[in-house]
């Protein structure tokens, strides 16, 4: 009994990061459909992305200053800046150029384009020499063809647009929610439109690789996570501001009432920017920027089947081809990752003392004498003798270990 409940445990402890990640995806397809719906009734993505992190720093600060208020690092220029530069590629870069995008394509073509943050993130870590490549290793080839196929199916859905698949209950969601008032039904782009979406999202997506690699050398040195996400939610916030009335001049646009805006403010700033941001730090800590990113294609799943019937949502042969292509090269990456995650946990195994390397030194009793004649001289002279001689190999006893 007691071996299977330490077995247990010991799953749990090894799925943990699995678990959380799994479940942040969750959050985020929820995010990507409330946010589309408010886009959609004309909401700015600027106020947005103030009012979502404004959300996220009344809610996380509180706990940062209760919980962290004895572990909480000295703060220096040097973090100051990090934070600074965390908060103009998280909040104000990525957040503002992903909603762009998604205003100009769909929900599951943004998450399918996001999904390109995996191989970006790899490809910024080996240049920051956070990652090695060692090409002689499979792991390691894993990773790179993993990373080329995921720009391919990028660079498809981005060139390629196709005709609409149409799923199986097609027919009998989109009539009834493009007559709906409540949740609007997604517009149809234009091809003009699609290929500015598909730039905004990418360089989206390379700005929030960049915050990934940032984040994991700003918490070497700040490792108070929920303090290090107050901070960058906080200056994100101001940052936004900032942009806000440089690109909107209409003093409307603030207004916010309860209702769908107030929903995808809230819901975005309390799951993808509060807990998301502390929950990948943790597992960023432990397994490293690529795991973290890695399971975005469950995300586009989600999306994909929750806008078709919320959103009545067209799917494009060009989506679909693409986000298999990238869904194929990520979790190629993610195998190379897990395997080289299993060599660094063999490596750092302390070496056990093998019972069967034993060695038995004989003494015989002429050496015990011999040695007694030694000390006896030196007591009796006062003088430290140094005496050189061949040190003999003592022989190898083999023992038996007992069977269980």
């Amino acid at each position: 009994m007691e071996g299977q409940s330490g077995c247990l445990a010991n799953f749990m402890q090894k799925a943990r990061p699995y678990i959380a990640m799994i479940s942040l995806q969750f959050g985020y397809a929820g995010m990507n459909i409330i946010t589309k719906v408010s886009l959609n009734r004309g909401m700015s993505h600027y106020v947005l992305v103030v009012y979502r992190h404004a959300i996220a720093t009344l809610v996380i600060a509180p706990f940062a200053l209760l919980l962290e208020r004895k572990v909480r690092p000295k703060m220096t220029f040097a973090i100051f800046m990090q934070i600074f530069v965390l908060g103009l590629l998280g909040p104000v870069i990525d957040q503002n150029l992903y909603y762009a995008g998604l205003k100009f394509t769909s929900p599951t073509f943004s998450c399918a384009m996001s999904n390109m943050l995996p191989a970006m993130t790899f490809v910024m870590a080996v240049l920051c020499r956070m990652e090695k490549v060692d090409m002689k290793k499979v792991m390691c080839v894993a990773k790179v063809v993993g990373t080329l196929v995921t720009v391919g199916g990028a660079m498809l859905m981005t060139l390629y647009k196709g005709n609409v698949v149409n799923f199986p209950w097609s027919g009998h969601i989109h009539p009834h929610t493009a007559t709906n008032g409540d949740v609007p039904a997604a517009s149809d782009p234009s091809d003009s439109d699609w290929v500015k979406g598909s730039i905004f999202l990418i360089i989206a997506t390379l700005a929030w690789a960049s915050f990934f690699i940032l984040q994991a050398v700003t918490l070497k040195r700040y490792p108070a996570h929920l303090s290090l996400t107050s901070l960058v939610v906080f200056i994100g916030t101001l940052q936004s501001i900032a942009v806000t009335l440089v690109m909107e001049h209409k003093a409307s646009v603030w207004s916010i009432g309860f209702d769908m805006n107030l929903l995808a403010a809230a819901y975005a700033g309390i799951v993808s920017s509060s807990i998301a941001y502390y929950v990948q730090g943790l597992v960023m800590k432990k397994r490293g920027p690529v795991f973290v990113t890695a399971f975005s294609p469950l995300m586009m799943i989600i999306v994909a089947i929750m806008g078709s019937f919320m959103l009545a949502e067209k799917i494009y042969l060009g989506g679909v081809l693409g986000g298999v292509l990238i869904v194929a090269g990520l979790y190629s990456v993610l195998w190379g990752k897990y395997k080289e995650h299993k060599e660094k946990e063999a490596e750092e195994k302390p070496a056990k003392t093998n019972p069967n390397d034993l060695s038995l030194s004989v003494i015989s009793h002429d050496d015990i004498e011999a040695a007694n004649n030694i000390n006896t001289m030196n007591n009796s002279t006062g003088v430290a003798v140094a005496v050189a001689g061949p040190i003999p190999t003592a022989p190898m006893v083999a023992i038996a270990a007992p069977k269980a």
